[in-house]
């Protein structure tokens, strides 16, 4: 049975791929409930800043950083250096990645700030990825920065 906050996550990334934007879903949870969640809107906004998790963090809007000291961090993709230093910035202690199959994002530098790390593979997230990679590579590539 999959973690049911990883499938929030994942539910956000099949809203994104809905709206025609990049399929990368986050939530964002502290003590069992979730209080940001968010998908990657770079084109459906037209901003550079709004991978998935970026999303979640403005979804959950302004918290102490108490709160995100206690956070655990879901995406379905492993979090690029822009997301990463994001989560570091608010020290969440704990990421659960979806899968790092597709992209690895800057997951040595979390882990050399003490995060913990989960990669779960899970094969519905890597294979959204997959698809979306060879259905739009232009598009990822813009996404990553290549």
């Amino acid at each position: 049975m999959r973690d049911p906050f990883l499938q929030a996550a994942i539910d956000e990334a099949r809203q994104g791929l809905a709206e025609g934007g990049i399929p990368i879903g986050s939530v964002i949870v502290h003590q069992g409930r979730i209080i940001g969640r968010g998908h990657n809107m770079r084109v459906q906004k037209g901003d550079p800043l709004l991978h998935g998790e970026m999303s979640a963090f403005q979804q959950a809007g302004r918290q102490p950083a108490s709160v995100y000291r206690e956070c655990v961090l879901y995406t379905t993709l492993s979090p690029c250096p822009m997301c990463s230093g994001t989560s570091l910035l608010y020290k969440v202690p704990k990421i659960v990645i979806g899968e790092n199959v597709t992209f690895l994002g800057a997951e040595d530098w979390l882990k050399s700030q003490g995060v913990k790390l989960v990669v779960a593979q899970d094969e519905e997230c890597i294979s959204m990825m997959r698809q979306f990679i060879a259905d739009r590579p232009e598009l990822w590539n813009e996404d990553i920065a290549v």
